[in-house]
């Protein structure tokens, strides 16, 4: 995850970086006037050293005099320069293998170190640790960073639960945490992604279509000589490359420098071509001779431009709107080439880095910059758009996505946009999903992502959408004249017992459930009263419609009970779907009603609150219903009793905790519960 782009200034709180390449001060590895520690202690090569010592003697190393004292001195000079890579080597020594005191400053810079290189599992480590001891202590960017390794490693709710915290400590409304329920990419049509040959074990990132071919950034080490080094992740500097498209699938091969016009010793990335193909915007460090630096001391970046004359890219110039003192890059433009979007950390945006759009003029000048608005930008970063007919896509790290960046699509044209739809899965992981594009069909494209499973840090993925033709179509019909039952009650159940959806059939007995996944198994209920119940089991096909009959025989006892039987008290603790010592003594008291009538039979429904995304409550809730379920059959009741045990997630609240809402603990614990039905024949 050790991913370039945006740099310094675009990675100020959210340090995946990748495409947030955070050129620092020190991108050439050279640090500025002040923060030079030349005598240090400890020289680089020591501490290299130390890495190849076997324990004993590294323990024997690290018991010296001074010796944690003067590897801090060393991690905090790497850090200070932004190495760190090599500063989070350092830390977790100190941290794993010394004596030194956790202190708040420690813990803080080896996590900010490794989430800034990309470690997002080492710094939780020491984030969670910082948050255990010194949680009242804590930065809020350094909070902020918490949660997004939380939801990077997995955990959602309670990267969910310390996001509704952060936002009460800053006073904020929290209705924005409606939007924990992140959609996933079930509709009408379904998405095959691939990982390419191209990629190599460096960051490759930010495709774009050049004709039949593909440009795209990568700091794979290309030369046969000793490739000068990135500090802030010992990753070579990012070039542009071409490779050619293969086939309809999206694969590349024949990667190259594109041209040596362009490449530099620095950073070059994120770009876009003119609608002819002949002019090319890119993103470059602020350099002449050497680099430049702004009046913080940060190398900012610049959009240049170059024109392809006489078969070969001209020397690029700056366009006007860039500066030394704040960052500019990730250009796209229009498809009729007379604007250019961009991203940038200029003053006057509405959070870290905004998207904005200018005019190309006819005689290759610029209009002044402008802020596409609070429809795309938000208070965190927006990065890495795309511009095509009739939307905008964009990544952006904001408020409960799936974790780090994720890629948002909005509808409209010129400088007016609809609000950010996040694209769910599989386009978006819990890591960082960004540098999306799409062809002209809007069928097929690529994107960047360092999601588990890759080639290296970032990887491009090909992607390309089919219609979704799964479906399960079917009847419902009397079992003794055949007739229609209209208005029965069809249910569709996964595997694991979970609510898929719910239909009634029309006056002709008929239902449909469309955009299913594939070669999955479900099982519908068909149910109406005055009727027995049905269940049948049907596996979906790759992309074909399934057609099922179903047929009720009418109900031998019109008059058979059911009814809702709540015991006192069976609730479940936060996150949890452990039965408490206080619900097993109520679950005890319906398996003393079941075995004194056996003629009853039983449905388990278990539910939560509504804290957290939707998914992850429908599948705790599923567990609440199975461990019931377990409890009651372990106290000897006869498995083949219990008809069904079902979580509903948030779907059934007993009160107003709704999304957003402001509930008290004990509010929200009515919800985080199970009910039962005894079903008396």
């Amino acid at each position: 995850m050790n991913r370039l782009i945006l740099l310094v200034v675009f990675v100020c709180s959210f340090g995946i970086n990748a495409q947030e390449l955070a050129l620092s001060d020190y991108a050439d590895g050279t640090p500025t006037i002040g923060t030079d520690r030349s005598n240090s202690t400890l020289s680089d090569e020591y501490v290299a050293q130390l890495d190849g010592l076997s324990e004993k003697n590294l323990a024997k190393q690290l018991r010296k005099k001074g010796a944690a004292e003067k590897l801090i001195e060393k991690g905090d000079e790497y850090f200070d320069k932004m190495w760190y890579a090599e500063a989070a080597r350092v830390f977790d020594l100190v941290l794993e293998k010394t004596e030194a005191e956790h202190t708040p400053s420690l813990l803080t810079k080896a996590g900010d170190s490794h989430y800034y290189s990309g470690n997002l599992e080492k710094s939780y480590t020491w984030y969670n640790e910082l948050y255990q001891r010194y949680q009242d202590d804590m930065r809020e960017d350094t909070f902020y960073k918490f949660t997004q390794t939380l939801k990077g490693t997995g955990k959602y709710r309670r990267a969910a639960a310390l996001t509704k915290l952060l936002r009460q400590k800053r006073d904020e409304p929290l209705k924005e945490l409606k939007k924990l329920n992140v959609p996933t990419w079930k509709g009408a049509v379904n998405v095959k992604i691939k990982n390419l040959v191209i990629n190599s074990q460096y960051s490759d990132f930010s495709p774009m279509f050049h004709g039949s071919d593909i440009v795209y950034a990568s700091a794979k080490d290309s030369s046969i000589f000793t490739t000068r080094k990135y500090k802030w992740t010992n990753q070579p500097f990012l070039d542009l490359y071409v490779s050619k498209r293969k086939n309809d699938e999206g694969d590349l091969y024949g990667s190259r420098k594109f041209s040596k016009n362009i490449n530099t010793k620095y950073h070059e990335a994120s770009l876009a071509f003119s609608p002819d193909q002949k002019t090319i915007y890119f993103t470059r460090n602020n350099y002449g001779k050497r680099l430049k630096r702004g009046k913080n001391g940060i190398n900012h970046l610049k959009i240049y431009r170059s024109q392809y004359v006489d078969g070969d890219w001209t020397k690029a110039v700056e366009l006007p709107f860039n500066s030394e003192n704040f960052s500019t890059g990730h250009p796209t433009i229009s498809k009729d080439g007379s604007k250019m979007y961009f991203v940038s950390d200029r003053p006057g945006g509405f959070g870290q880095t905004d998207i904005y759009v200018v005019d190309i003029l006819e005689n290759g000048t610029f209009s002044e910059p402008k802020n596409l608005g609070r429809t795309v930008n938000t208070d965190a970063k927006e990065m890495f758009p795309y511009v095509t007919e009739n939307a905008l896509y964009f990544s952006s790290d904001r408020a409960m996505g799936f974790g780090g960046l994720d890629i948002y699509k909005s509808e409209g044209s010129d400088e007016m946009f609809s609000v950010g739809i996040n694209l769910g899965s599989p386009i978006n992981s819990n890591r960082d999903d960004f540098s999306y594009i799409i062809d002209q069909e809007g069928t097929k494209g690529y994107f960047a992502s360092n999601r588990k499973g890759g080639k290296g840090d970032d990887d491009i993925y090909s992607f390309a959408y089919t219609l979704n033709q799964n479906e399960i179509t079917g009847t419902v019909q009397q079992a003794t004249t055949g007739e229609p039952i209209e208005e029965a009650k069809l249910t569709l159940l996964d595997k694991h017992g979970s609510i898929v959806n719910e239909a009634l059939a029309n006056t002709e007995g008929k239902y449909s459930f469309r955009y299913l996944d594939p070669t999955s198994d479900y099982s519908v209920l068909a149910q109406k009263e005055g009727f027995e119940k049905d269940s049948l089991a049907v596996t979906t096909k790759e992309n074909e419609k399934i057609e099922v009959s179903q047929y009720l025989r009418e109900h031998r006892n019109t008059e058979s009970e059911e009814e809702v039987f709540e015991p006192n008290n069976v609730y479940f603790d936060f996150d949890s779907f452990e039965i408490t010592q206080g619900s097993a003594e109520e679950l005890d008291k319906l398996v003393s009603v079941l075995n004194k009538n056996k003629e009853l039979t039983l449905k388990i429904e278990s539910h939560t609150d509504a804290i957290g995304p939707n998914a992850y409550n429908k599948y705790l809730s599923d567990r609440r219903a199975k461990s019931t379920r377990d409890y009651i059959i372990s106290k000897g009741v006869d498995p083949s009793r219990i008809i069904s045990a079902v979580g509903y997630g948030e779907e059934r609240l007993l009160n107003d905790c709704a999304n957003g809402t402001p509930c008290a603990p004990e509010q929200h614990r009515l919800n985080r519960r199970s009910e039962f039905y005894i079903i008396q024949d």
